[in-house]
């Protein structure tokens, strides 16, 4: 008996050693002299859902050597982020203004990360962007009124080539975060291209409505979270009746749509994956396929006992990640994929990409909606 509680004991004090957090000072050793007063910086990353301005990730002056840093505690894991001065505007970058890749942490033990801001993105002008939407782009109304959250908000639609010399009737693919859909110019870290992917489709491949939701800027993360967290109260619930009960009526009013669940999707990417996942369980009757690209499970812990208890077997769901974008992405996702596995879906209707390399942004979601739609058409 006493061998028994001895080994117990190991084992709990092991494992607590695997899971135990650990502390890591972040210390800015150089800032630019061009640094606006009063100097604020903070940490954005994939630790805090890429928040420019999260008080939890700010970093202080010691007062004593001029250094701005902060001791915090911290999961062991890989993991991405930025130096910003309170938002995405005010970013650091290289020399001469070019934009720098994201720093990348393997965090395993206490550590003291030192970092060295060679410059601000905003001390150099704006670099002229232009508007790379194609003709079949149309913005249907730059205030669309969400009477769920008493916002209004920019839609975008993508209509396919022939759309205006035929009757034809086209599934629609719902998306969150219109900005980074089809324009350059309003995309904030690039677009994913898809009226051009789109554009040039074979005629005889089965074409889509795209519509796009522009994202609400600060109430971003709070709009496509179900569930409250320490980022605020979740408001996704009303989001989610917003597209169910305004804006797909509206869609299927104005434009020749194929209105049955079965050629209706909703698809996004981090937080817009998290929602998507949402509105495809909460309304199977209205969605039947979401596309899940690198989502945010991690904020929203809820959802996995929501999806045990609402996943439809006539649901479709395609998962897509990178390897490389943080320590809880490919076990969050494949986490929730398990969980369906388990109520019975197959793999047909819930296949896994995990892209090697890949990180978590625009360019890797422009790299994967391919693969993505290729796999939605094949069902119709």
């Amino acid at each position: 008996m006493k061998r028994l509680l001895f080994f117990s004991a190991m084992l709990f004090i092991i494992y607590n050693n695997l899971h135990a957090q650990v502390k890591v000072n972040f210390s800015v050793t150089d800032l630019p002299d061009k640094t606006p007063t009063p100097k604020t910086i903070y940490l954005g990353g994939s630790f805090n859902n890429w928040n420019p301005a999260d008080d939890n990730w700010k970093l202080f002056n010691d007062g004593h050597t001029g250094l701005y840093t902060r001791t915090l505690t911290m999961n062991p894991g890989n993991y991405e982020y930025k130096v910003t001065r309170g938002n995405w505007t005010t970013v650091e970058c290289g020399k001469l203004g070019i934009p720098i890749e994201n720093h990348m942490l393997h965090i395993v033990h206490d550590t003291i990360i030192q970092i060295k801001i060679a410059d601000w993105i905003d001390n150099y002008p704006k670099v002229e962007k232009k508007h790379t939407a194609s003709k079949q782009v149309h913005i249907i109304s730059a205030t669309f009124n969400i009477p769920q959250l008493n916002r209004q908000r920019r839609v975008w639609i993508y209509l396919p080539k022939g759309y205006e010399s035929s009757t034809k009737k086209y599934p629609v693919i719902y998306m969150h975060d219109g900005q980074n859909l089809f324009d350059e110019y309003t995309s904030g870290y690039g677009e994913w291209g898809i009226d051009e992917f789109l554009d040039q489709l074979l005629p005889t491949k089965q074409q889509a409505i795209i519509v796009g939701i522009d994202h609400g800027d600060a109430y971003r993360t709070t709009e496509y979270d179900p569930y409250n967290s320490t980022y605020g109260q979740g408001s996704g619930d009303a989001y989610a009746r917003f597209l169910v009960e305004t804006l797909k009526p509206y869609i299927d009013k104005q434009y020749r749509t194929l209105k049955n669940a079965h050629y209706t999707t909703v698809a996004g990417s981090s937080m817009g994956g998290l929602i998507s996942m949402y509105i495809a369980l909460k309304y199977p009757h209205v969605f039947g396929n979401a596309g899940i690209f690198s989502p945010s499970f991690w904020i929203a812990p809820p959802i996995y006992d929501y999806a045990k208890t609402r996943a439809v077997k006539t649901s479709r769901f395609y998962f897509v990640c990178g390897d490389a974008e943080s320590e809880k992405e490919v076990s969050e996702m494949t986490k929730m994929v398990s969980v369906l596995k388990a109520h019975g879906f197959k793999n047909r209707a819930t296949p896994v990409t995990i892209v090697k390399g890949a990180r978590h942004n625009e360019k890797q979601w422009q790299n994967d909606f391919p693969a993505f739609y290729n796999w939605l058409v094949s069902g119709f």
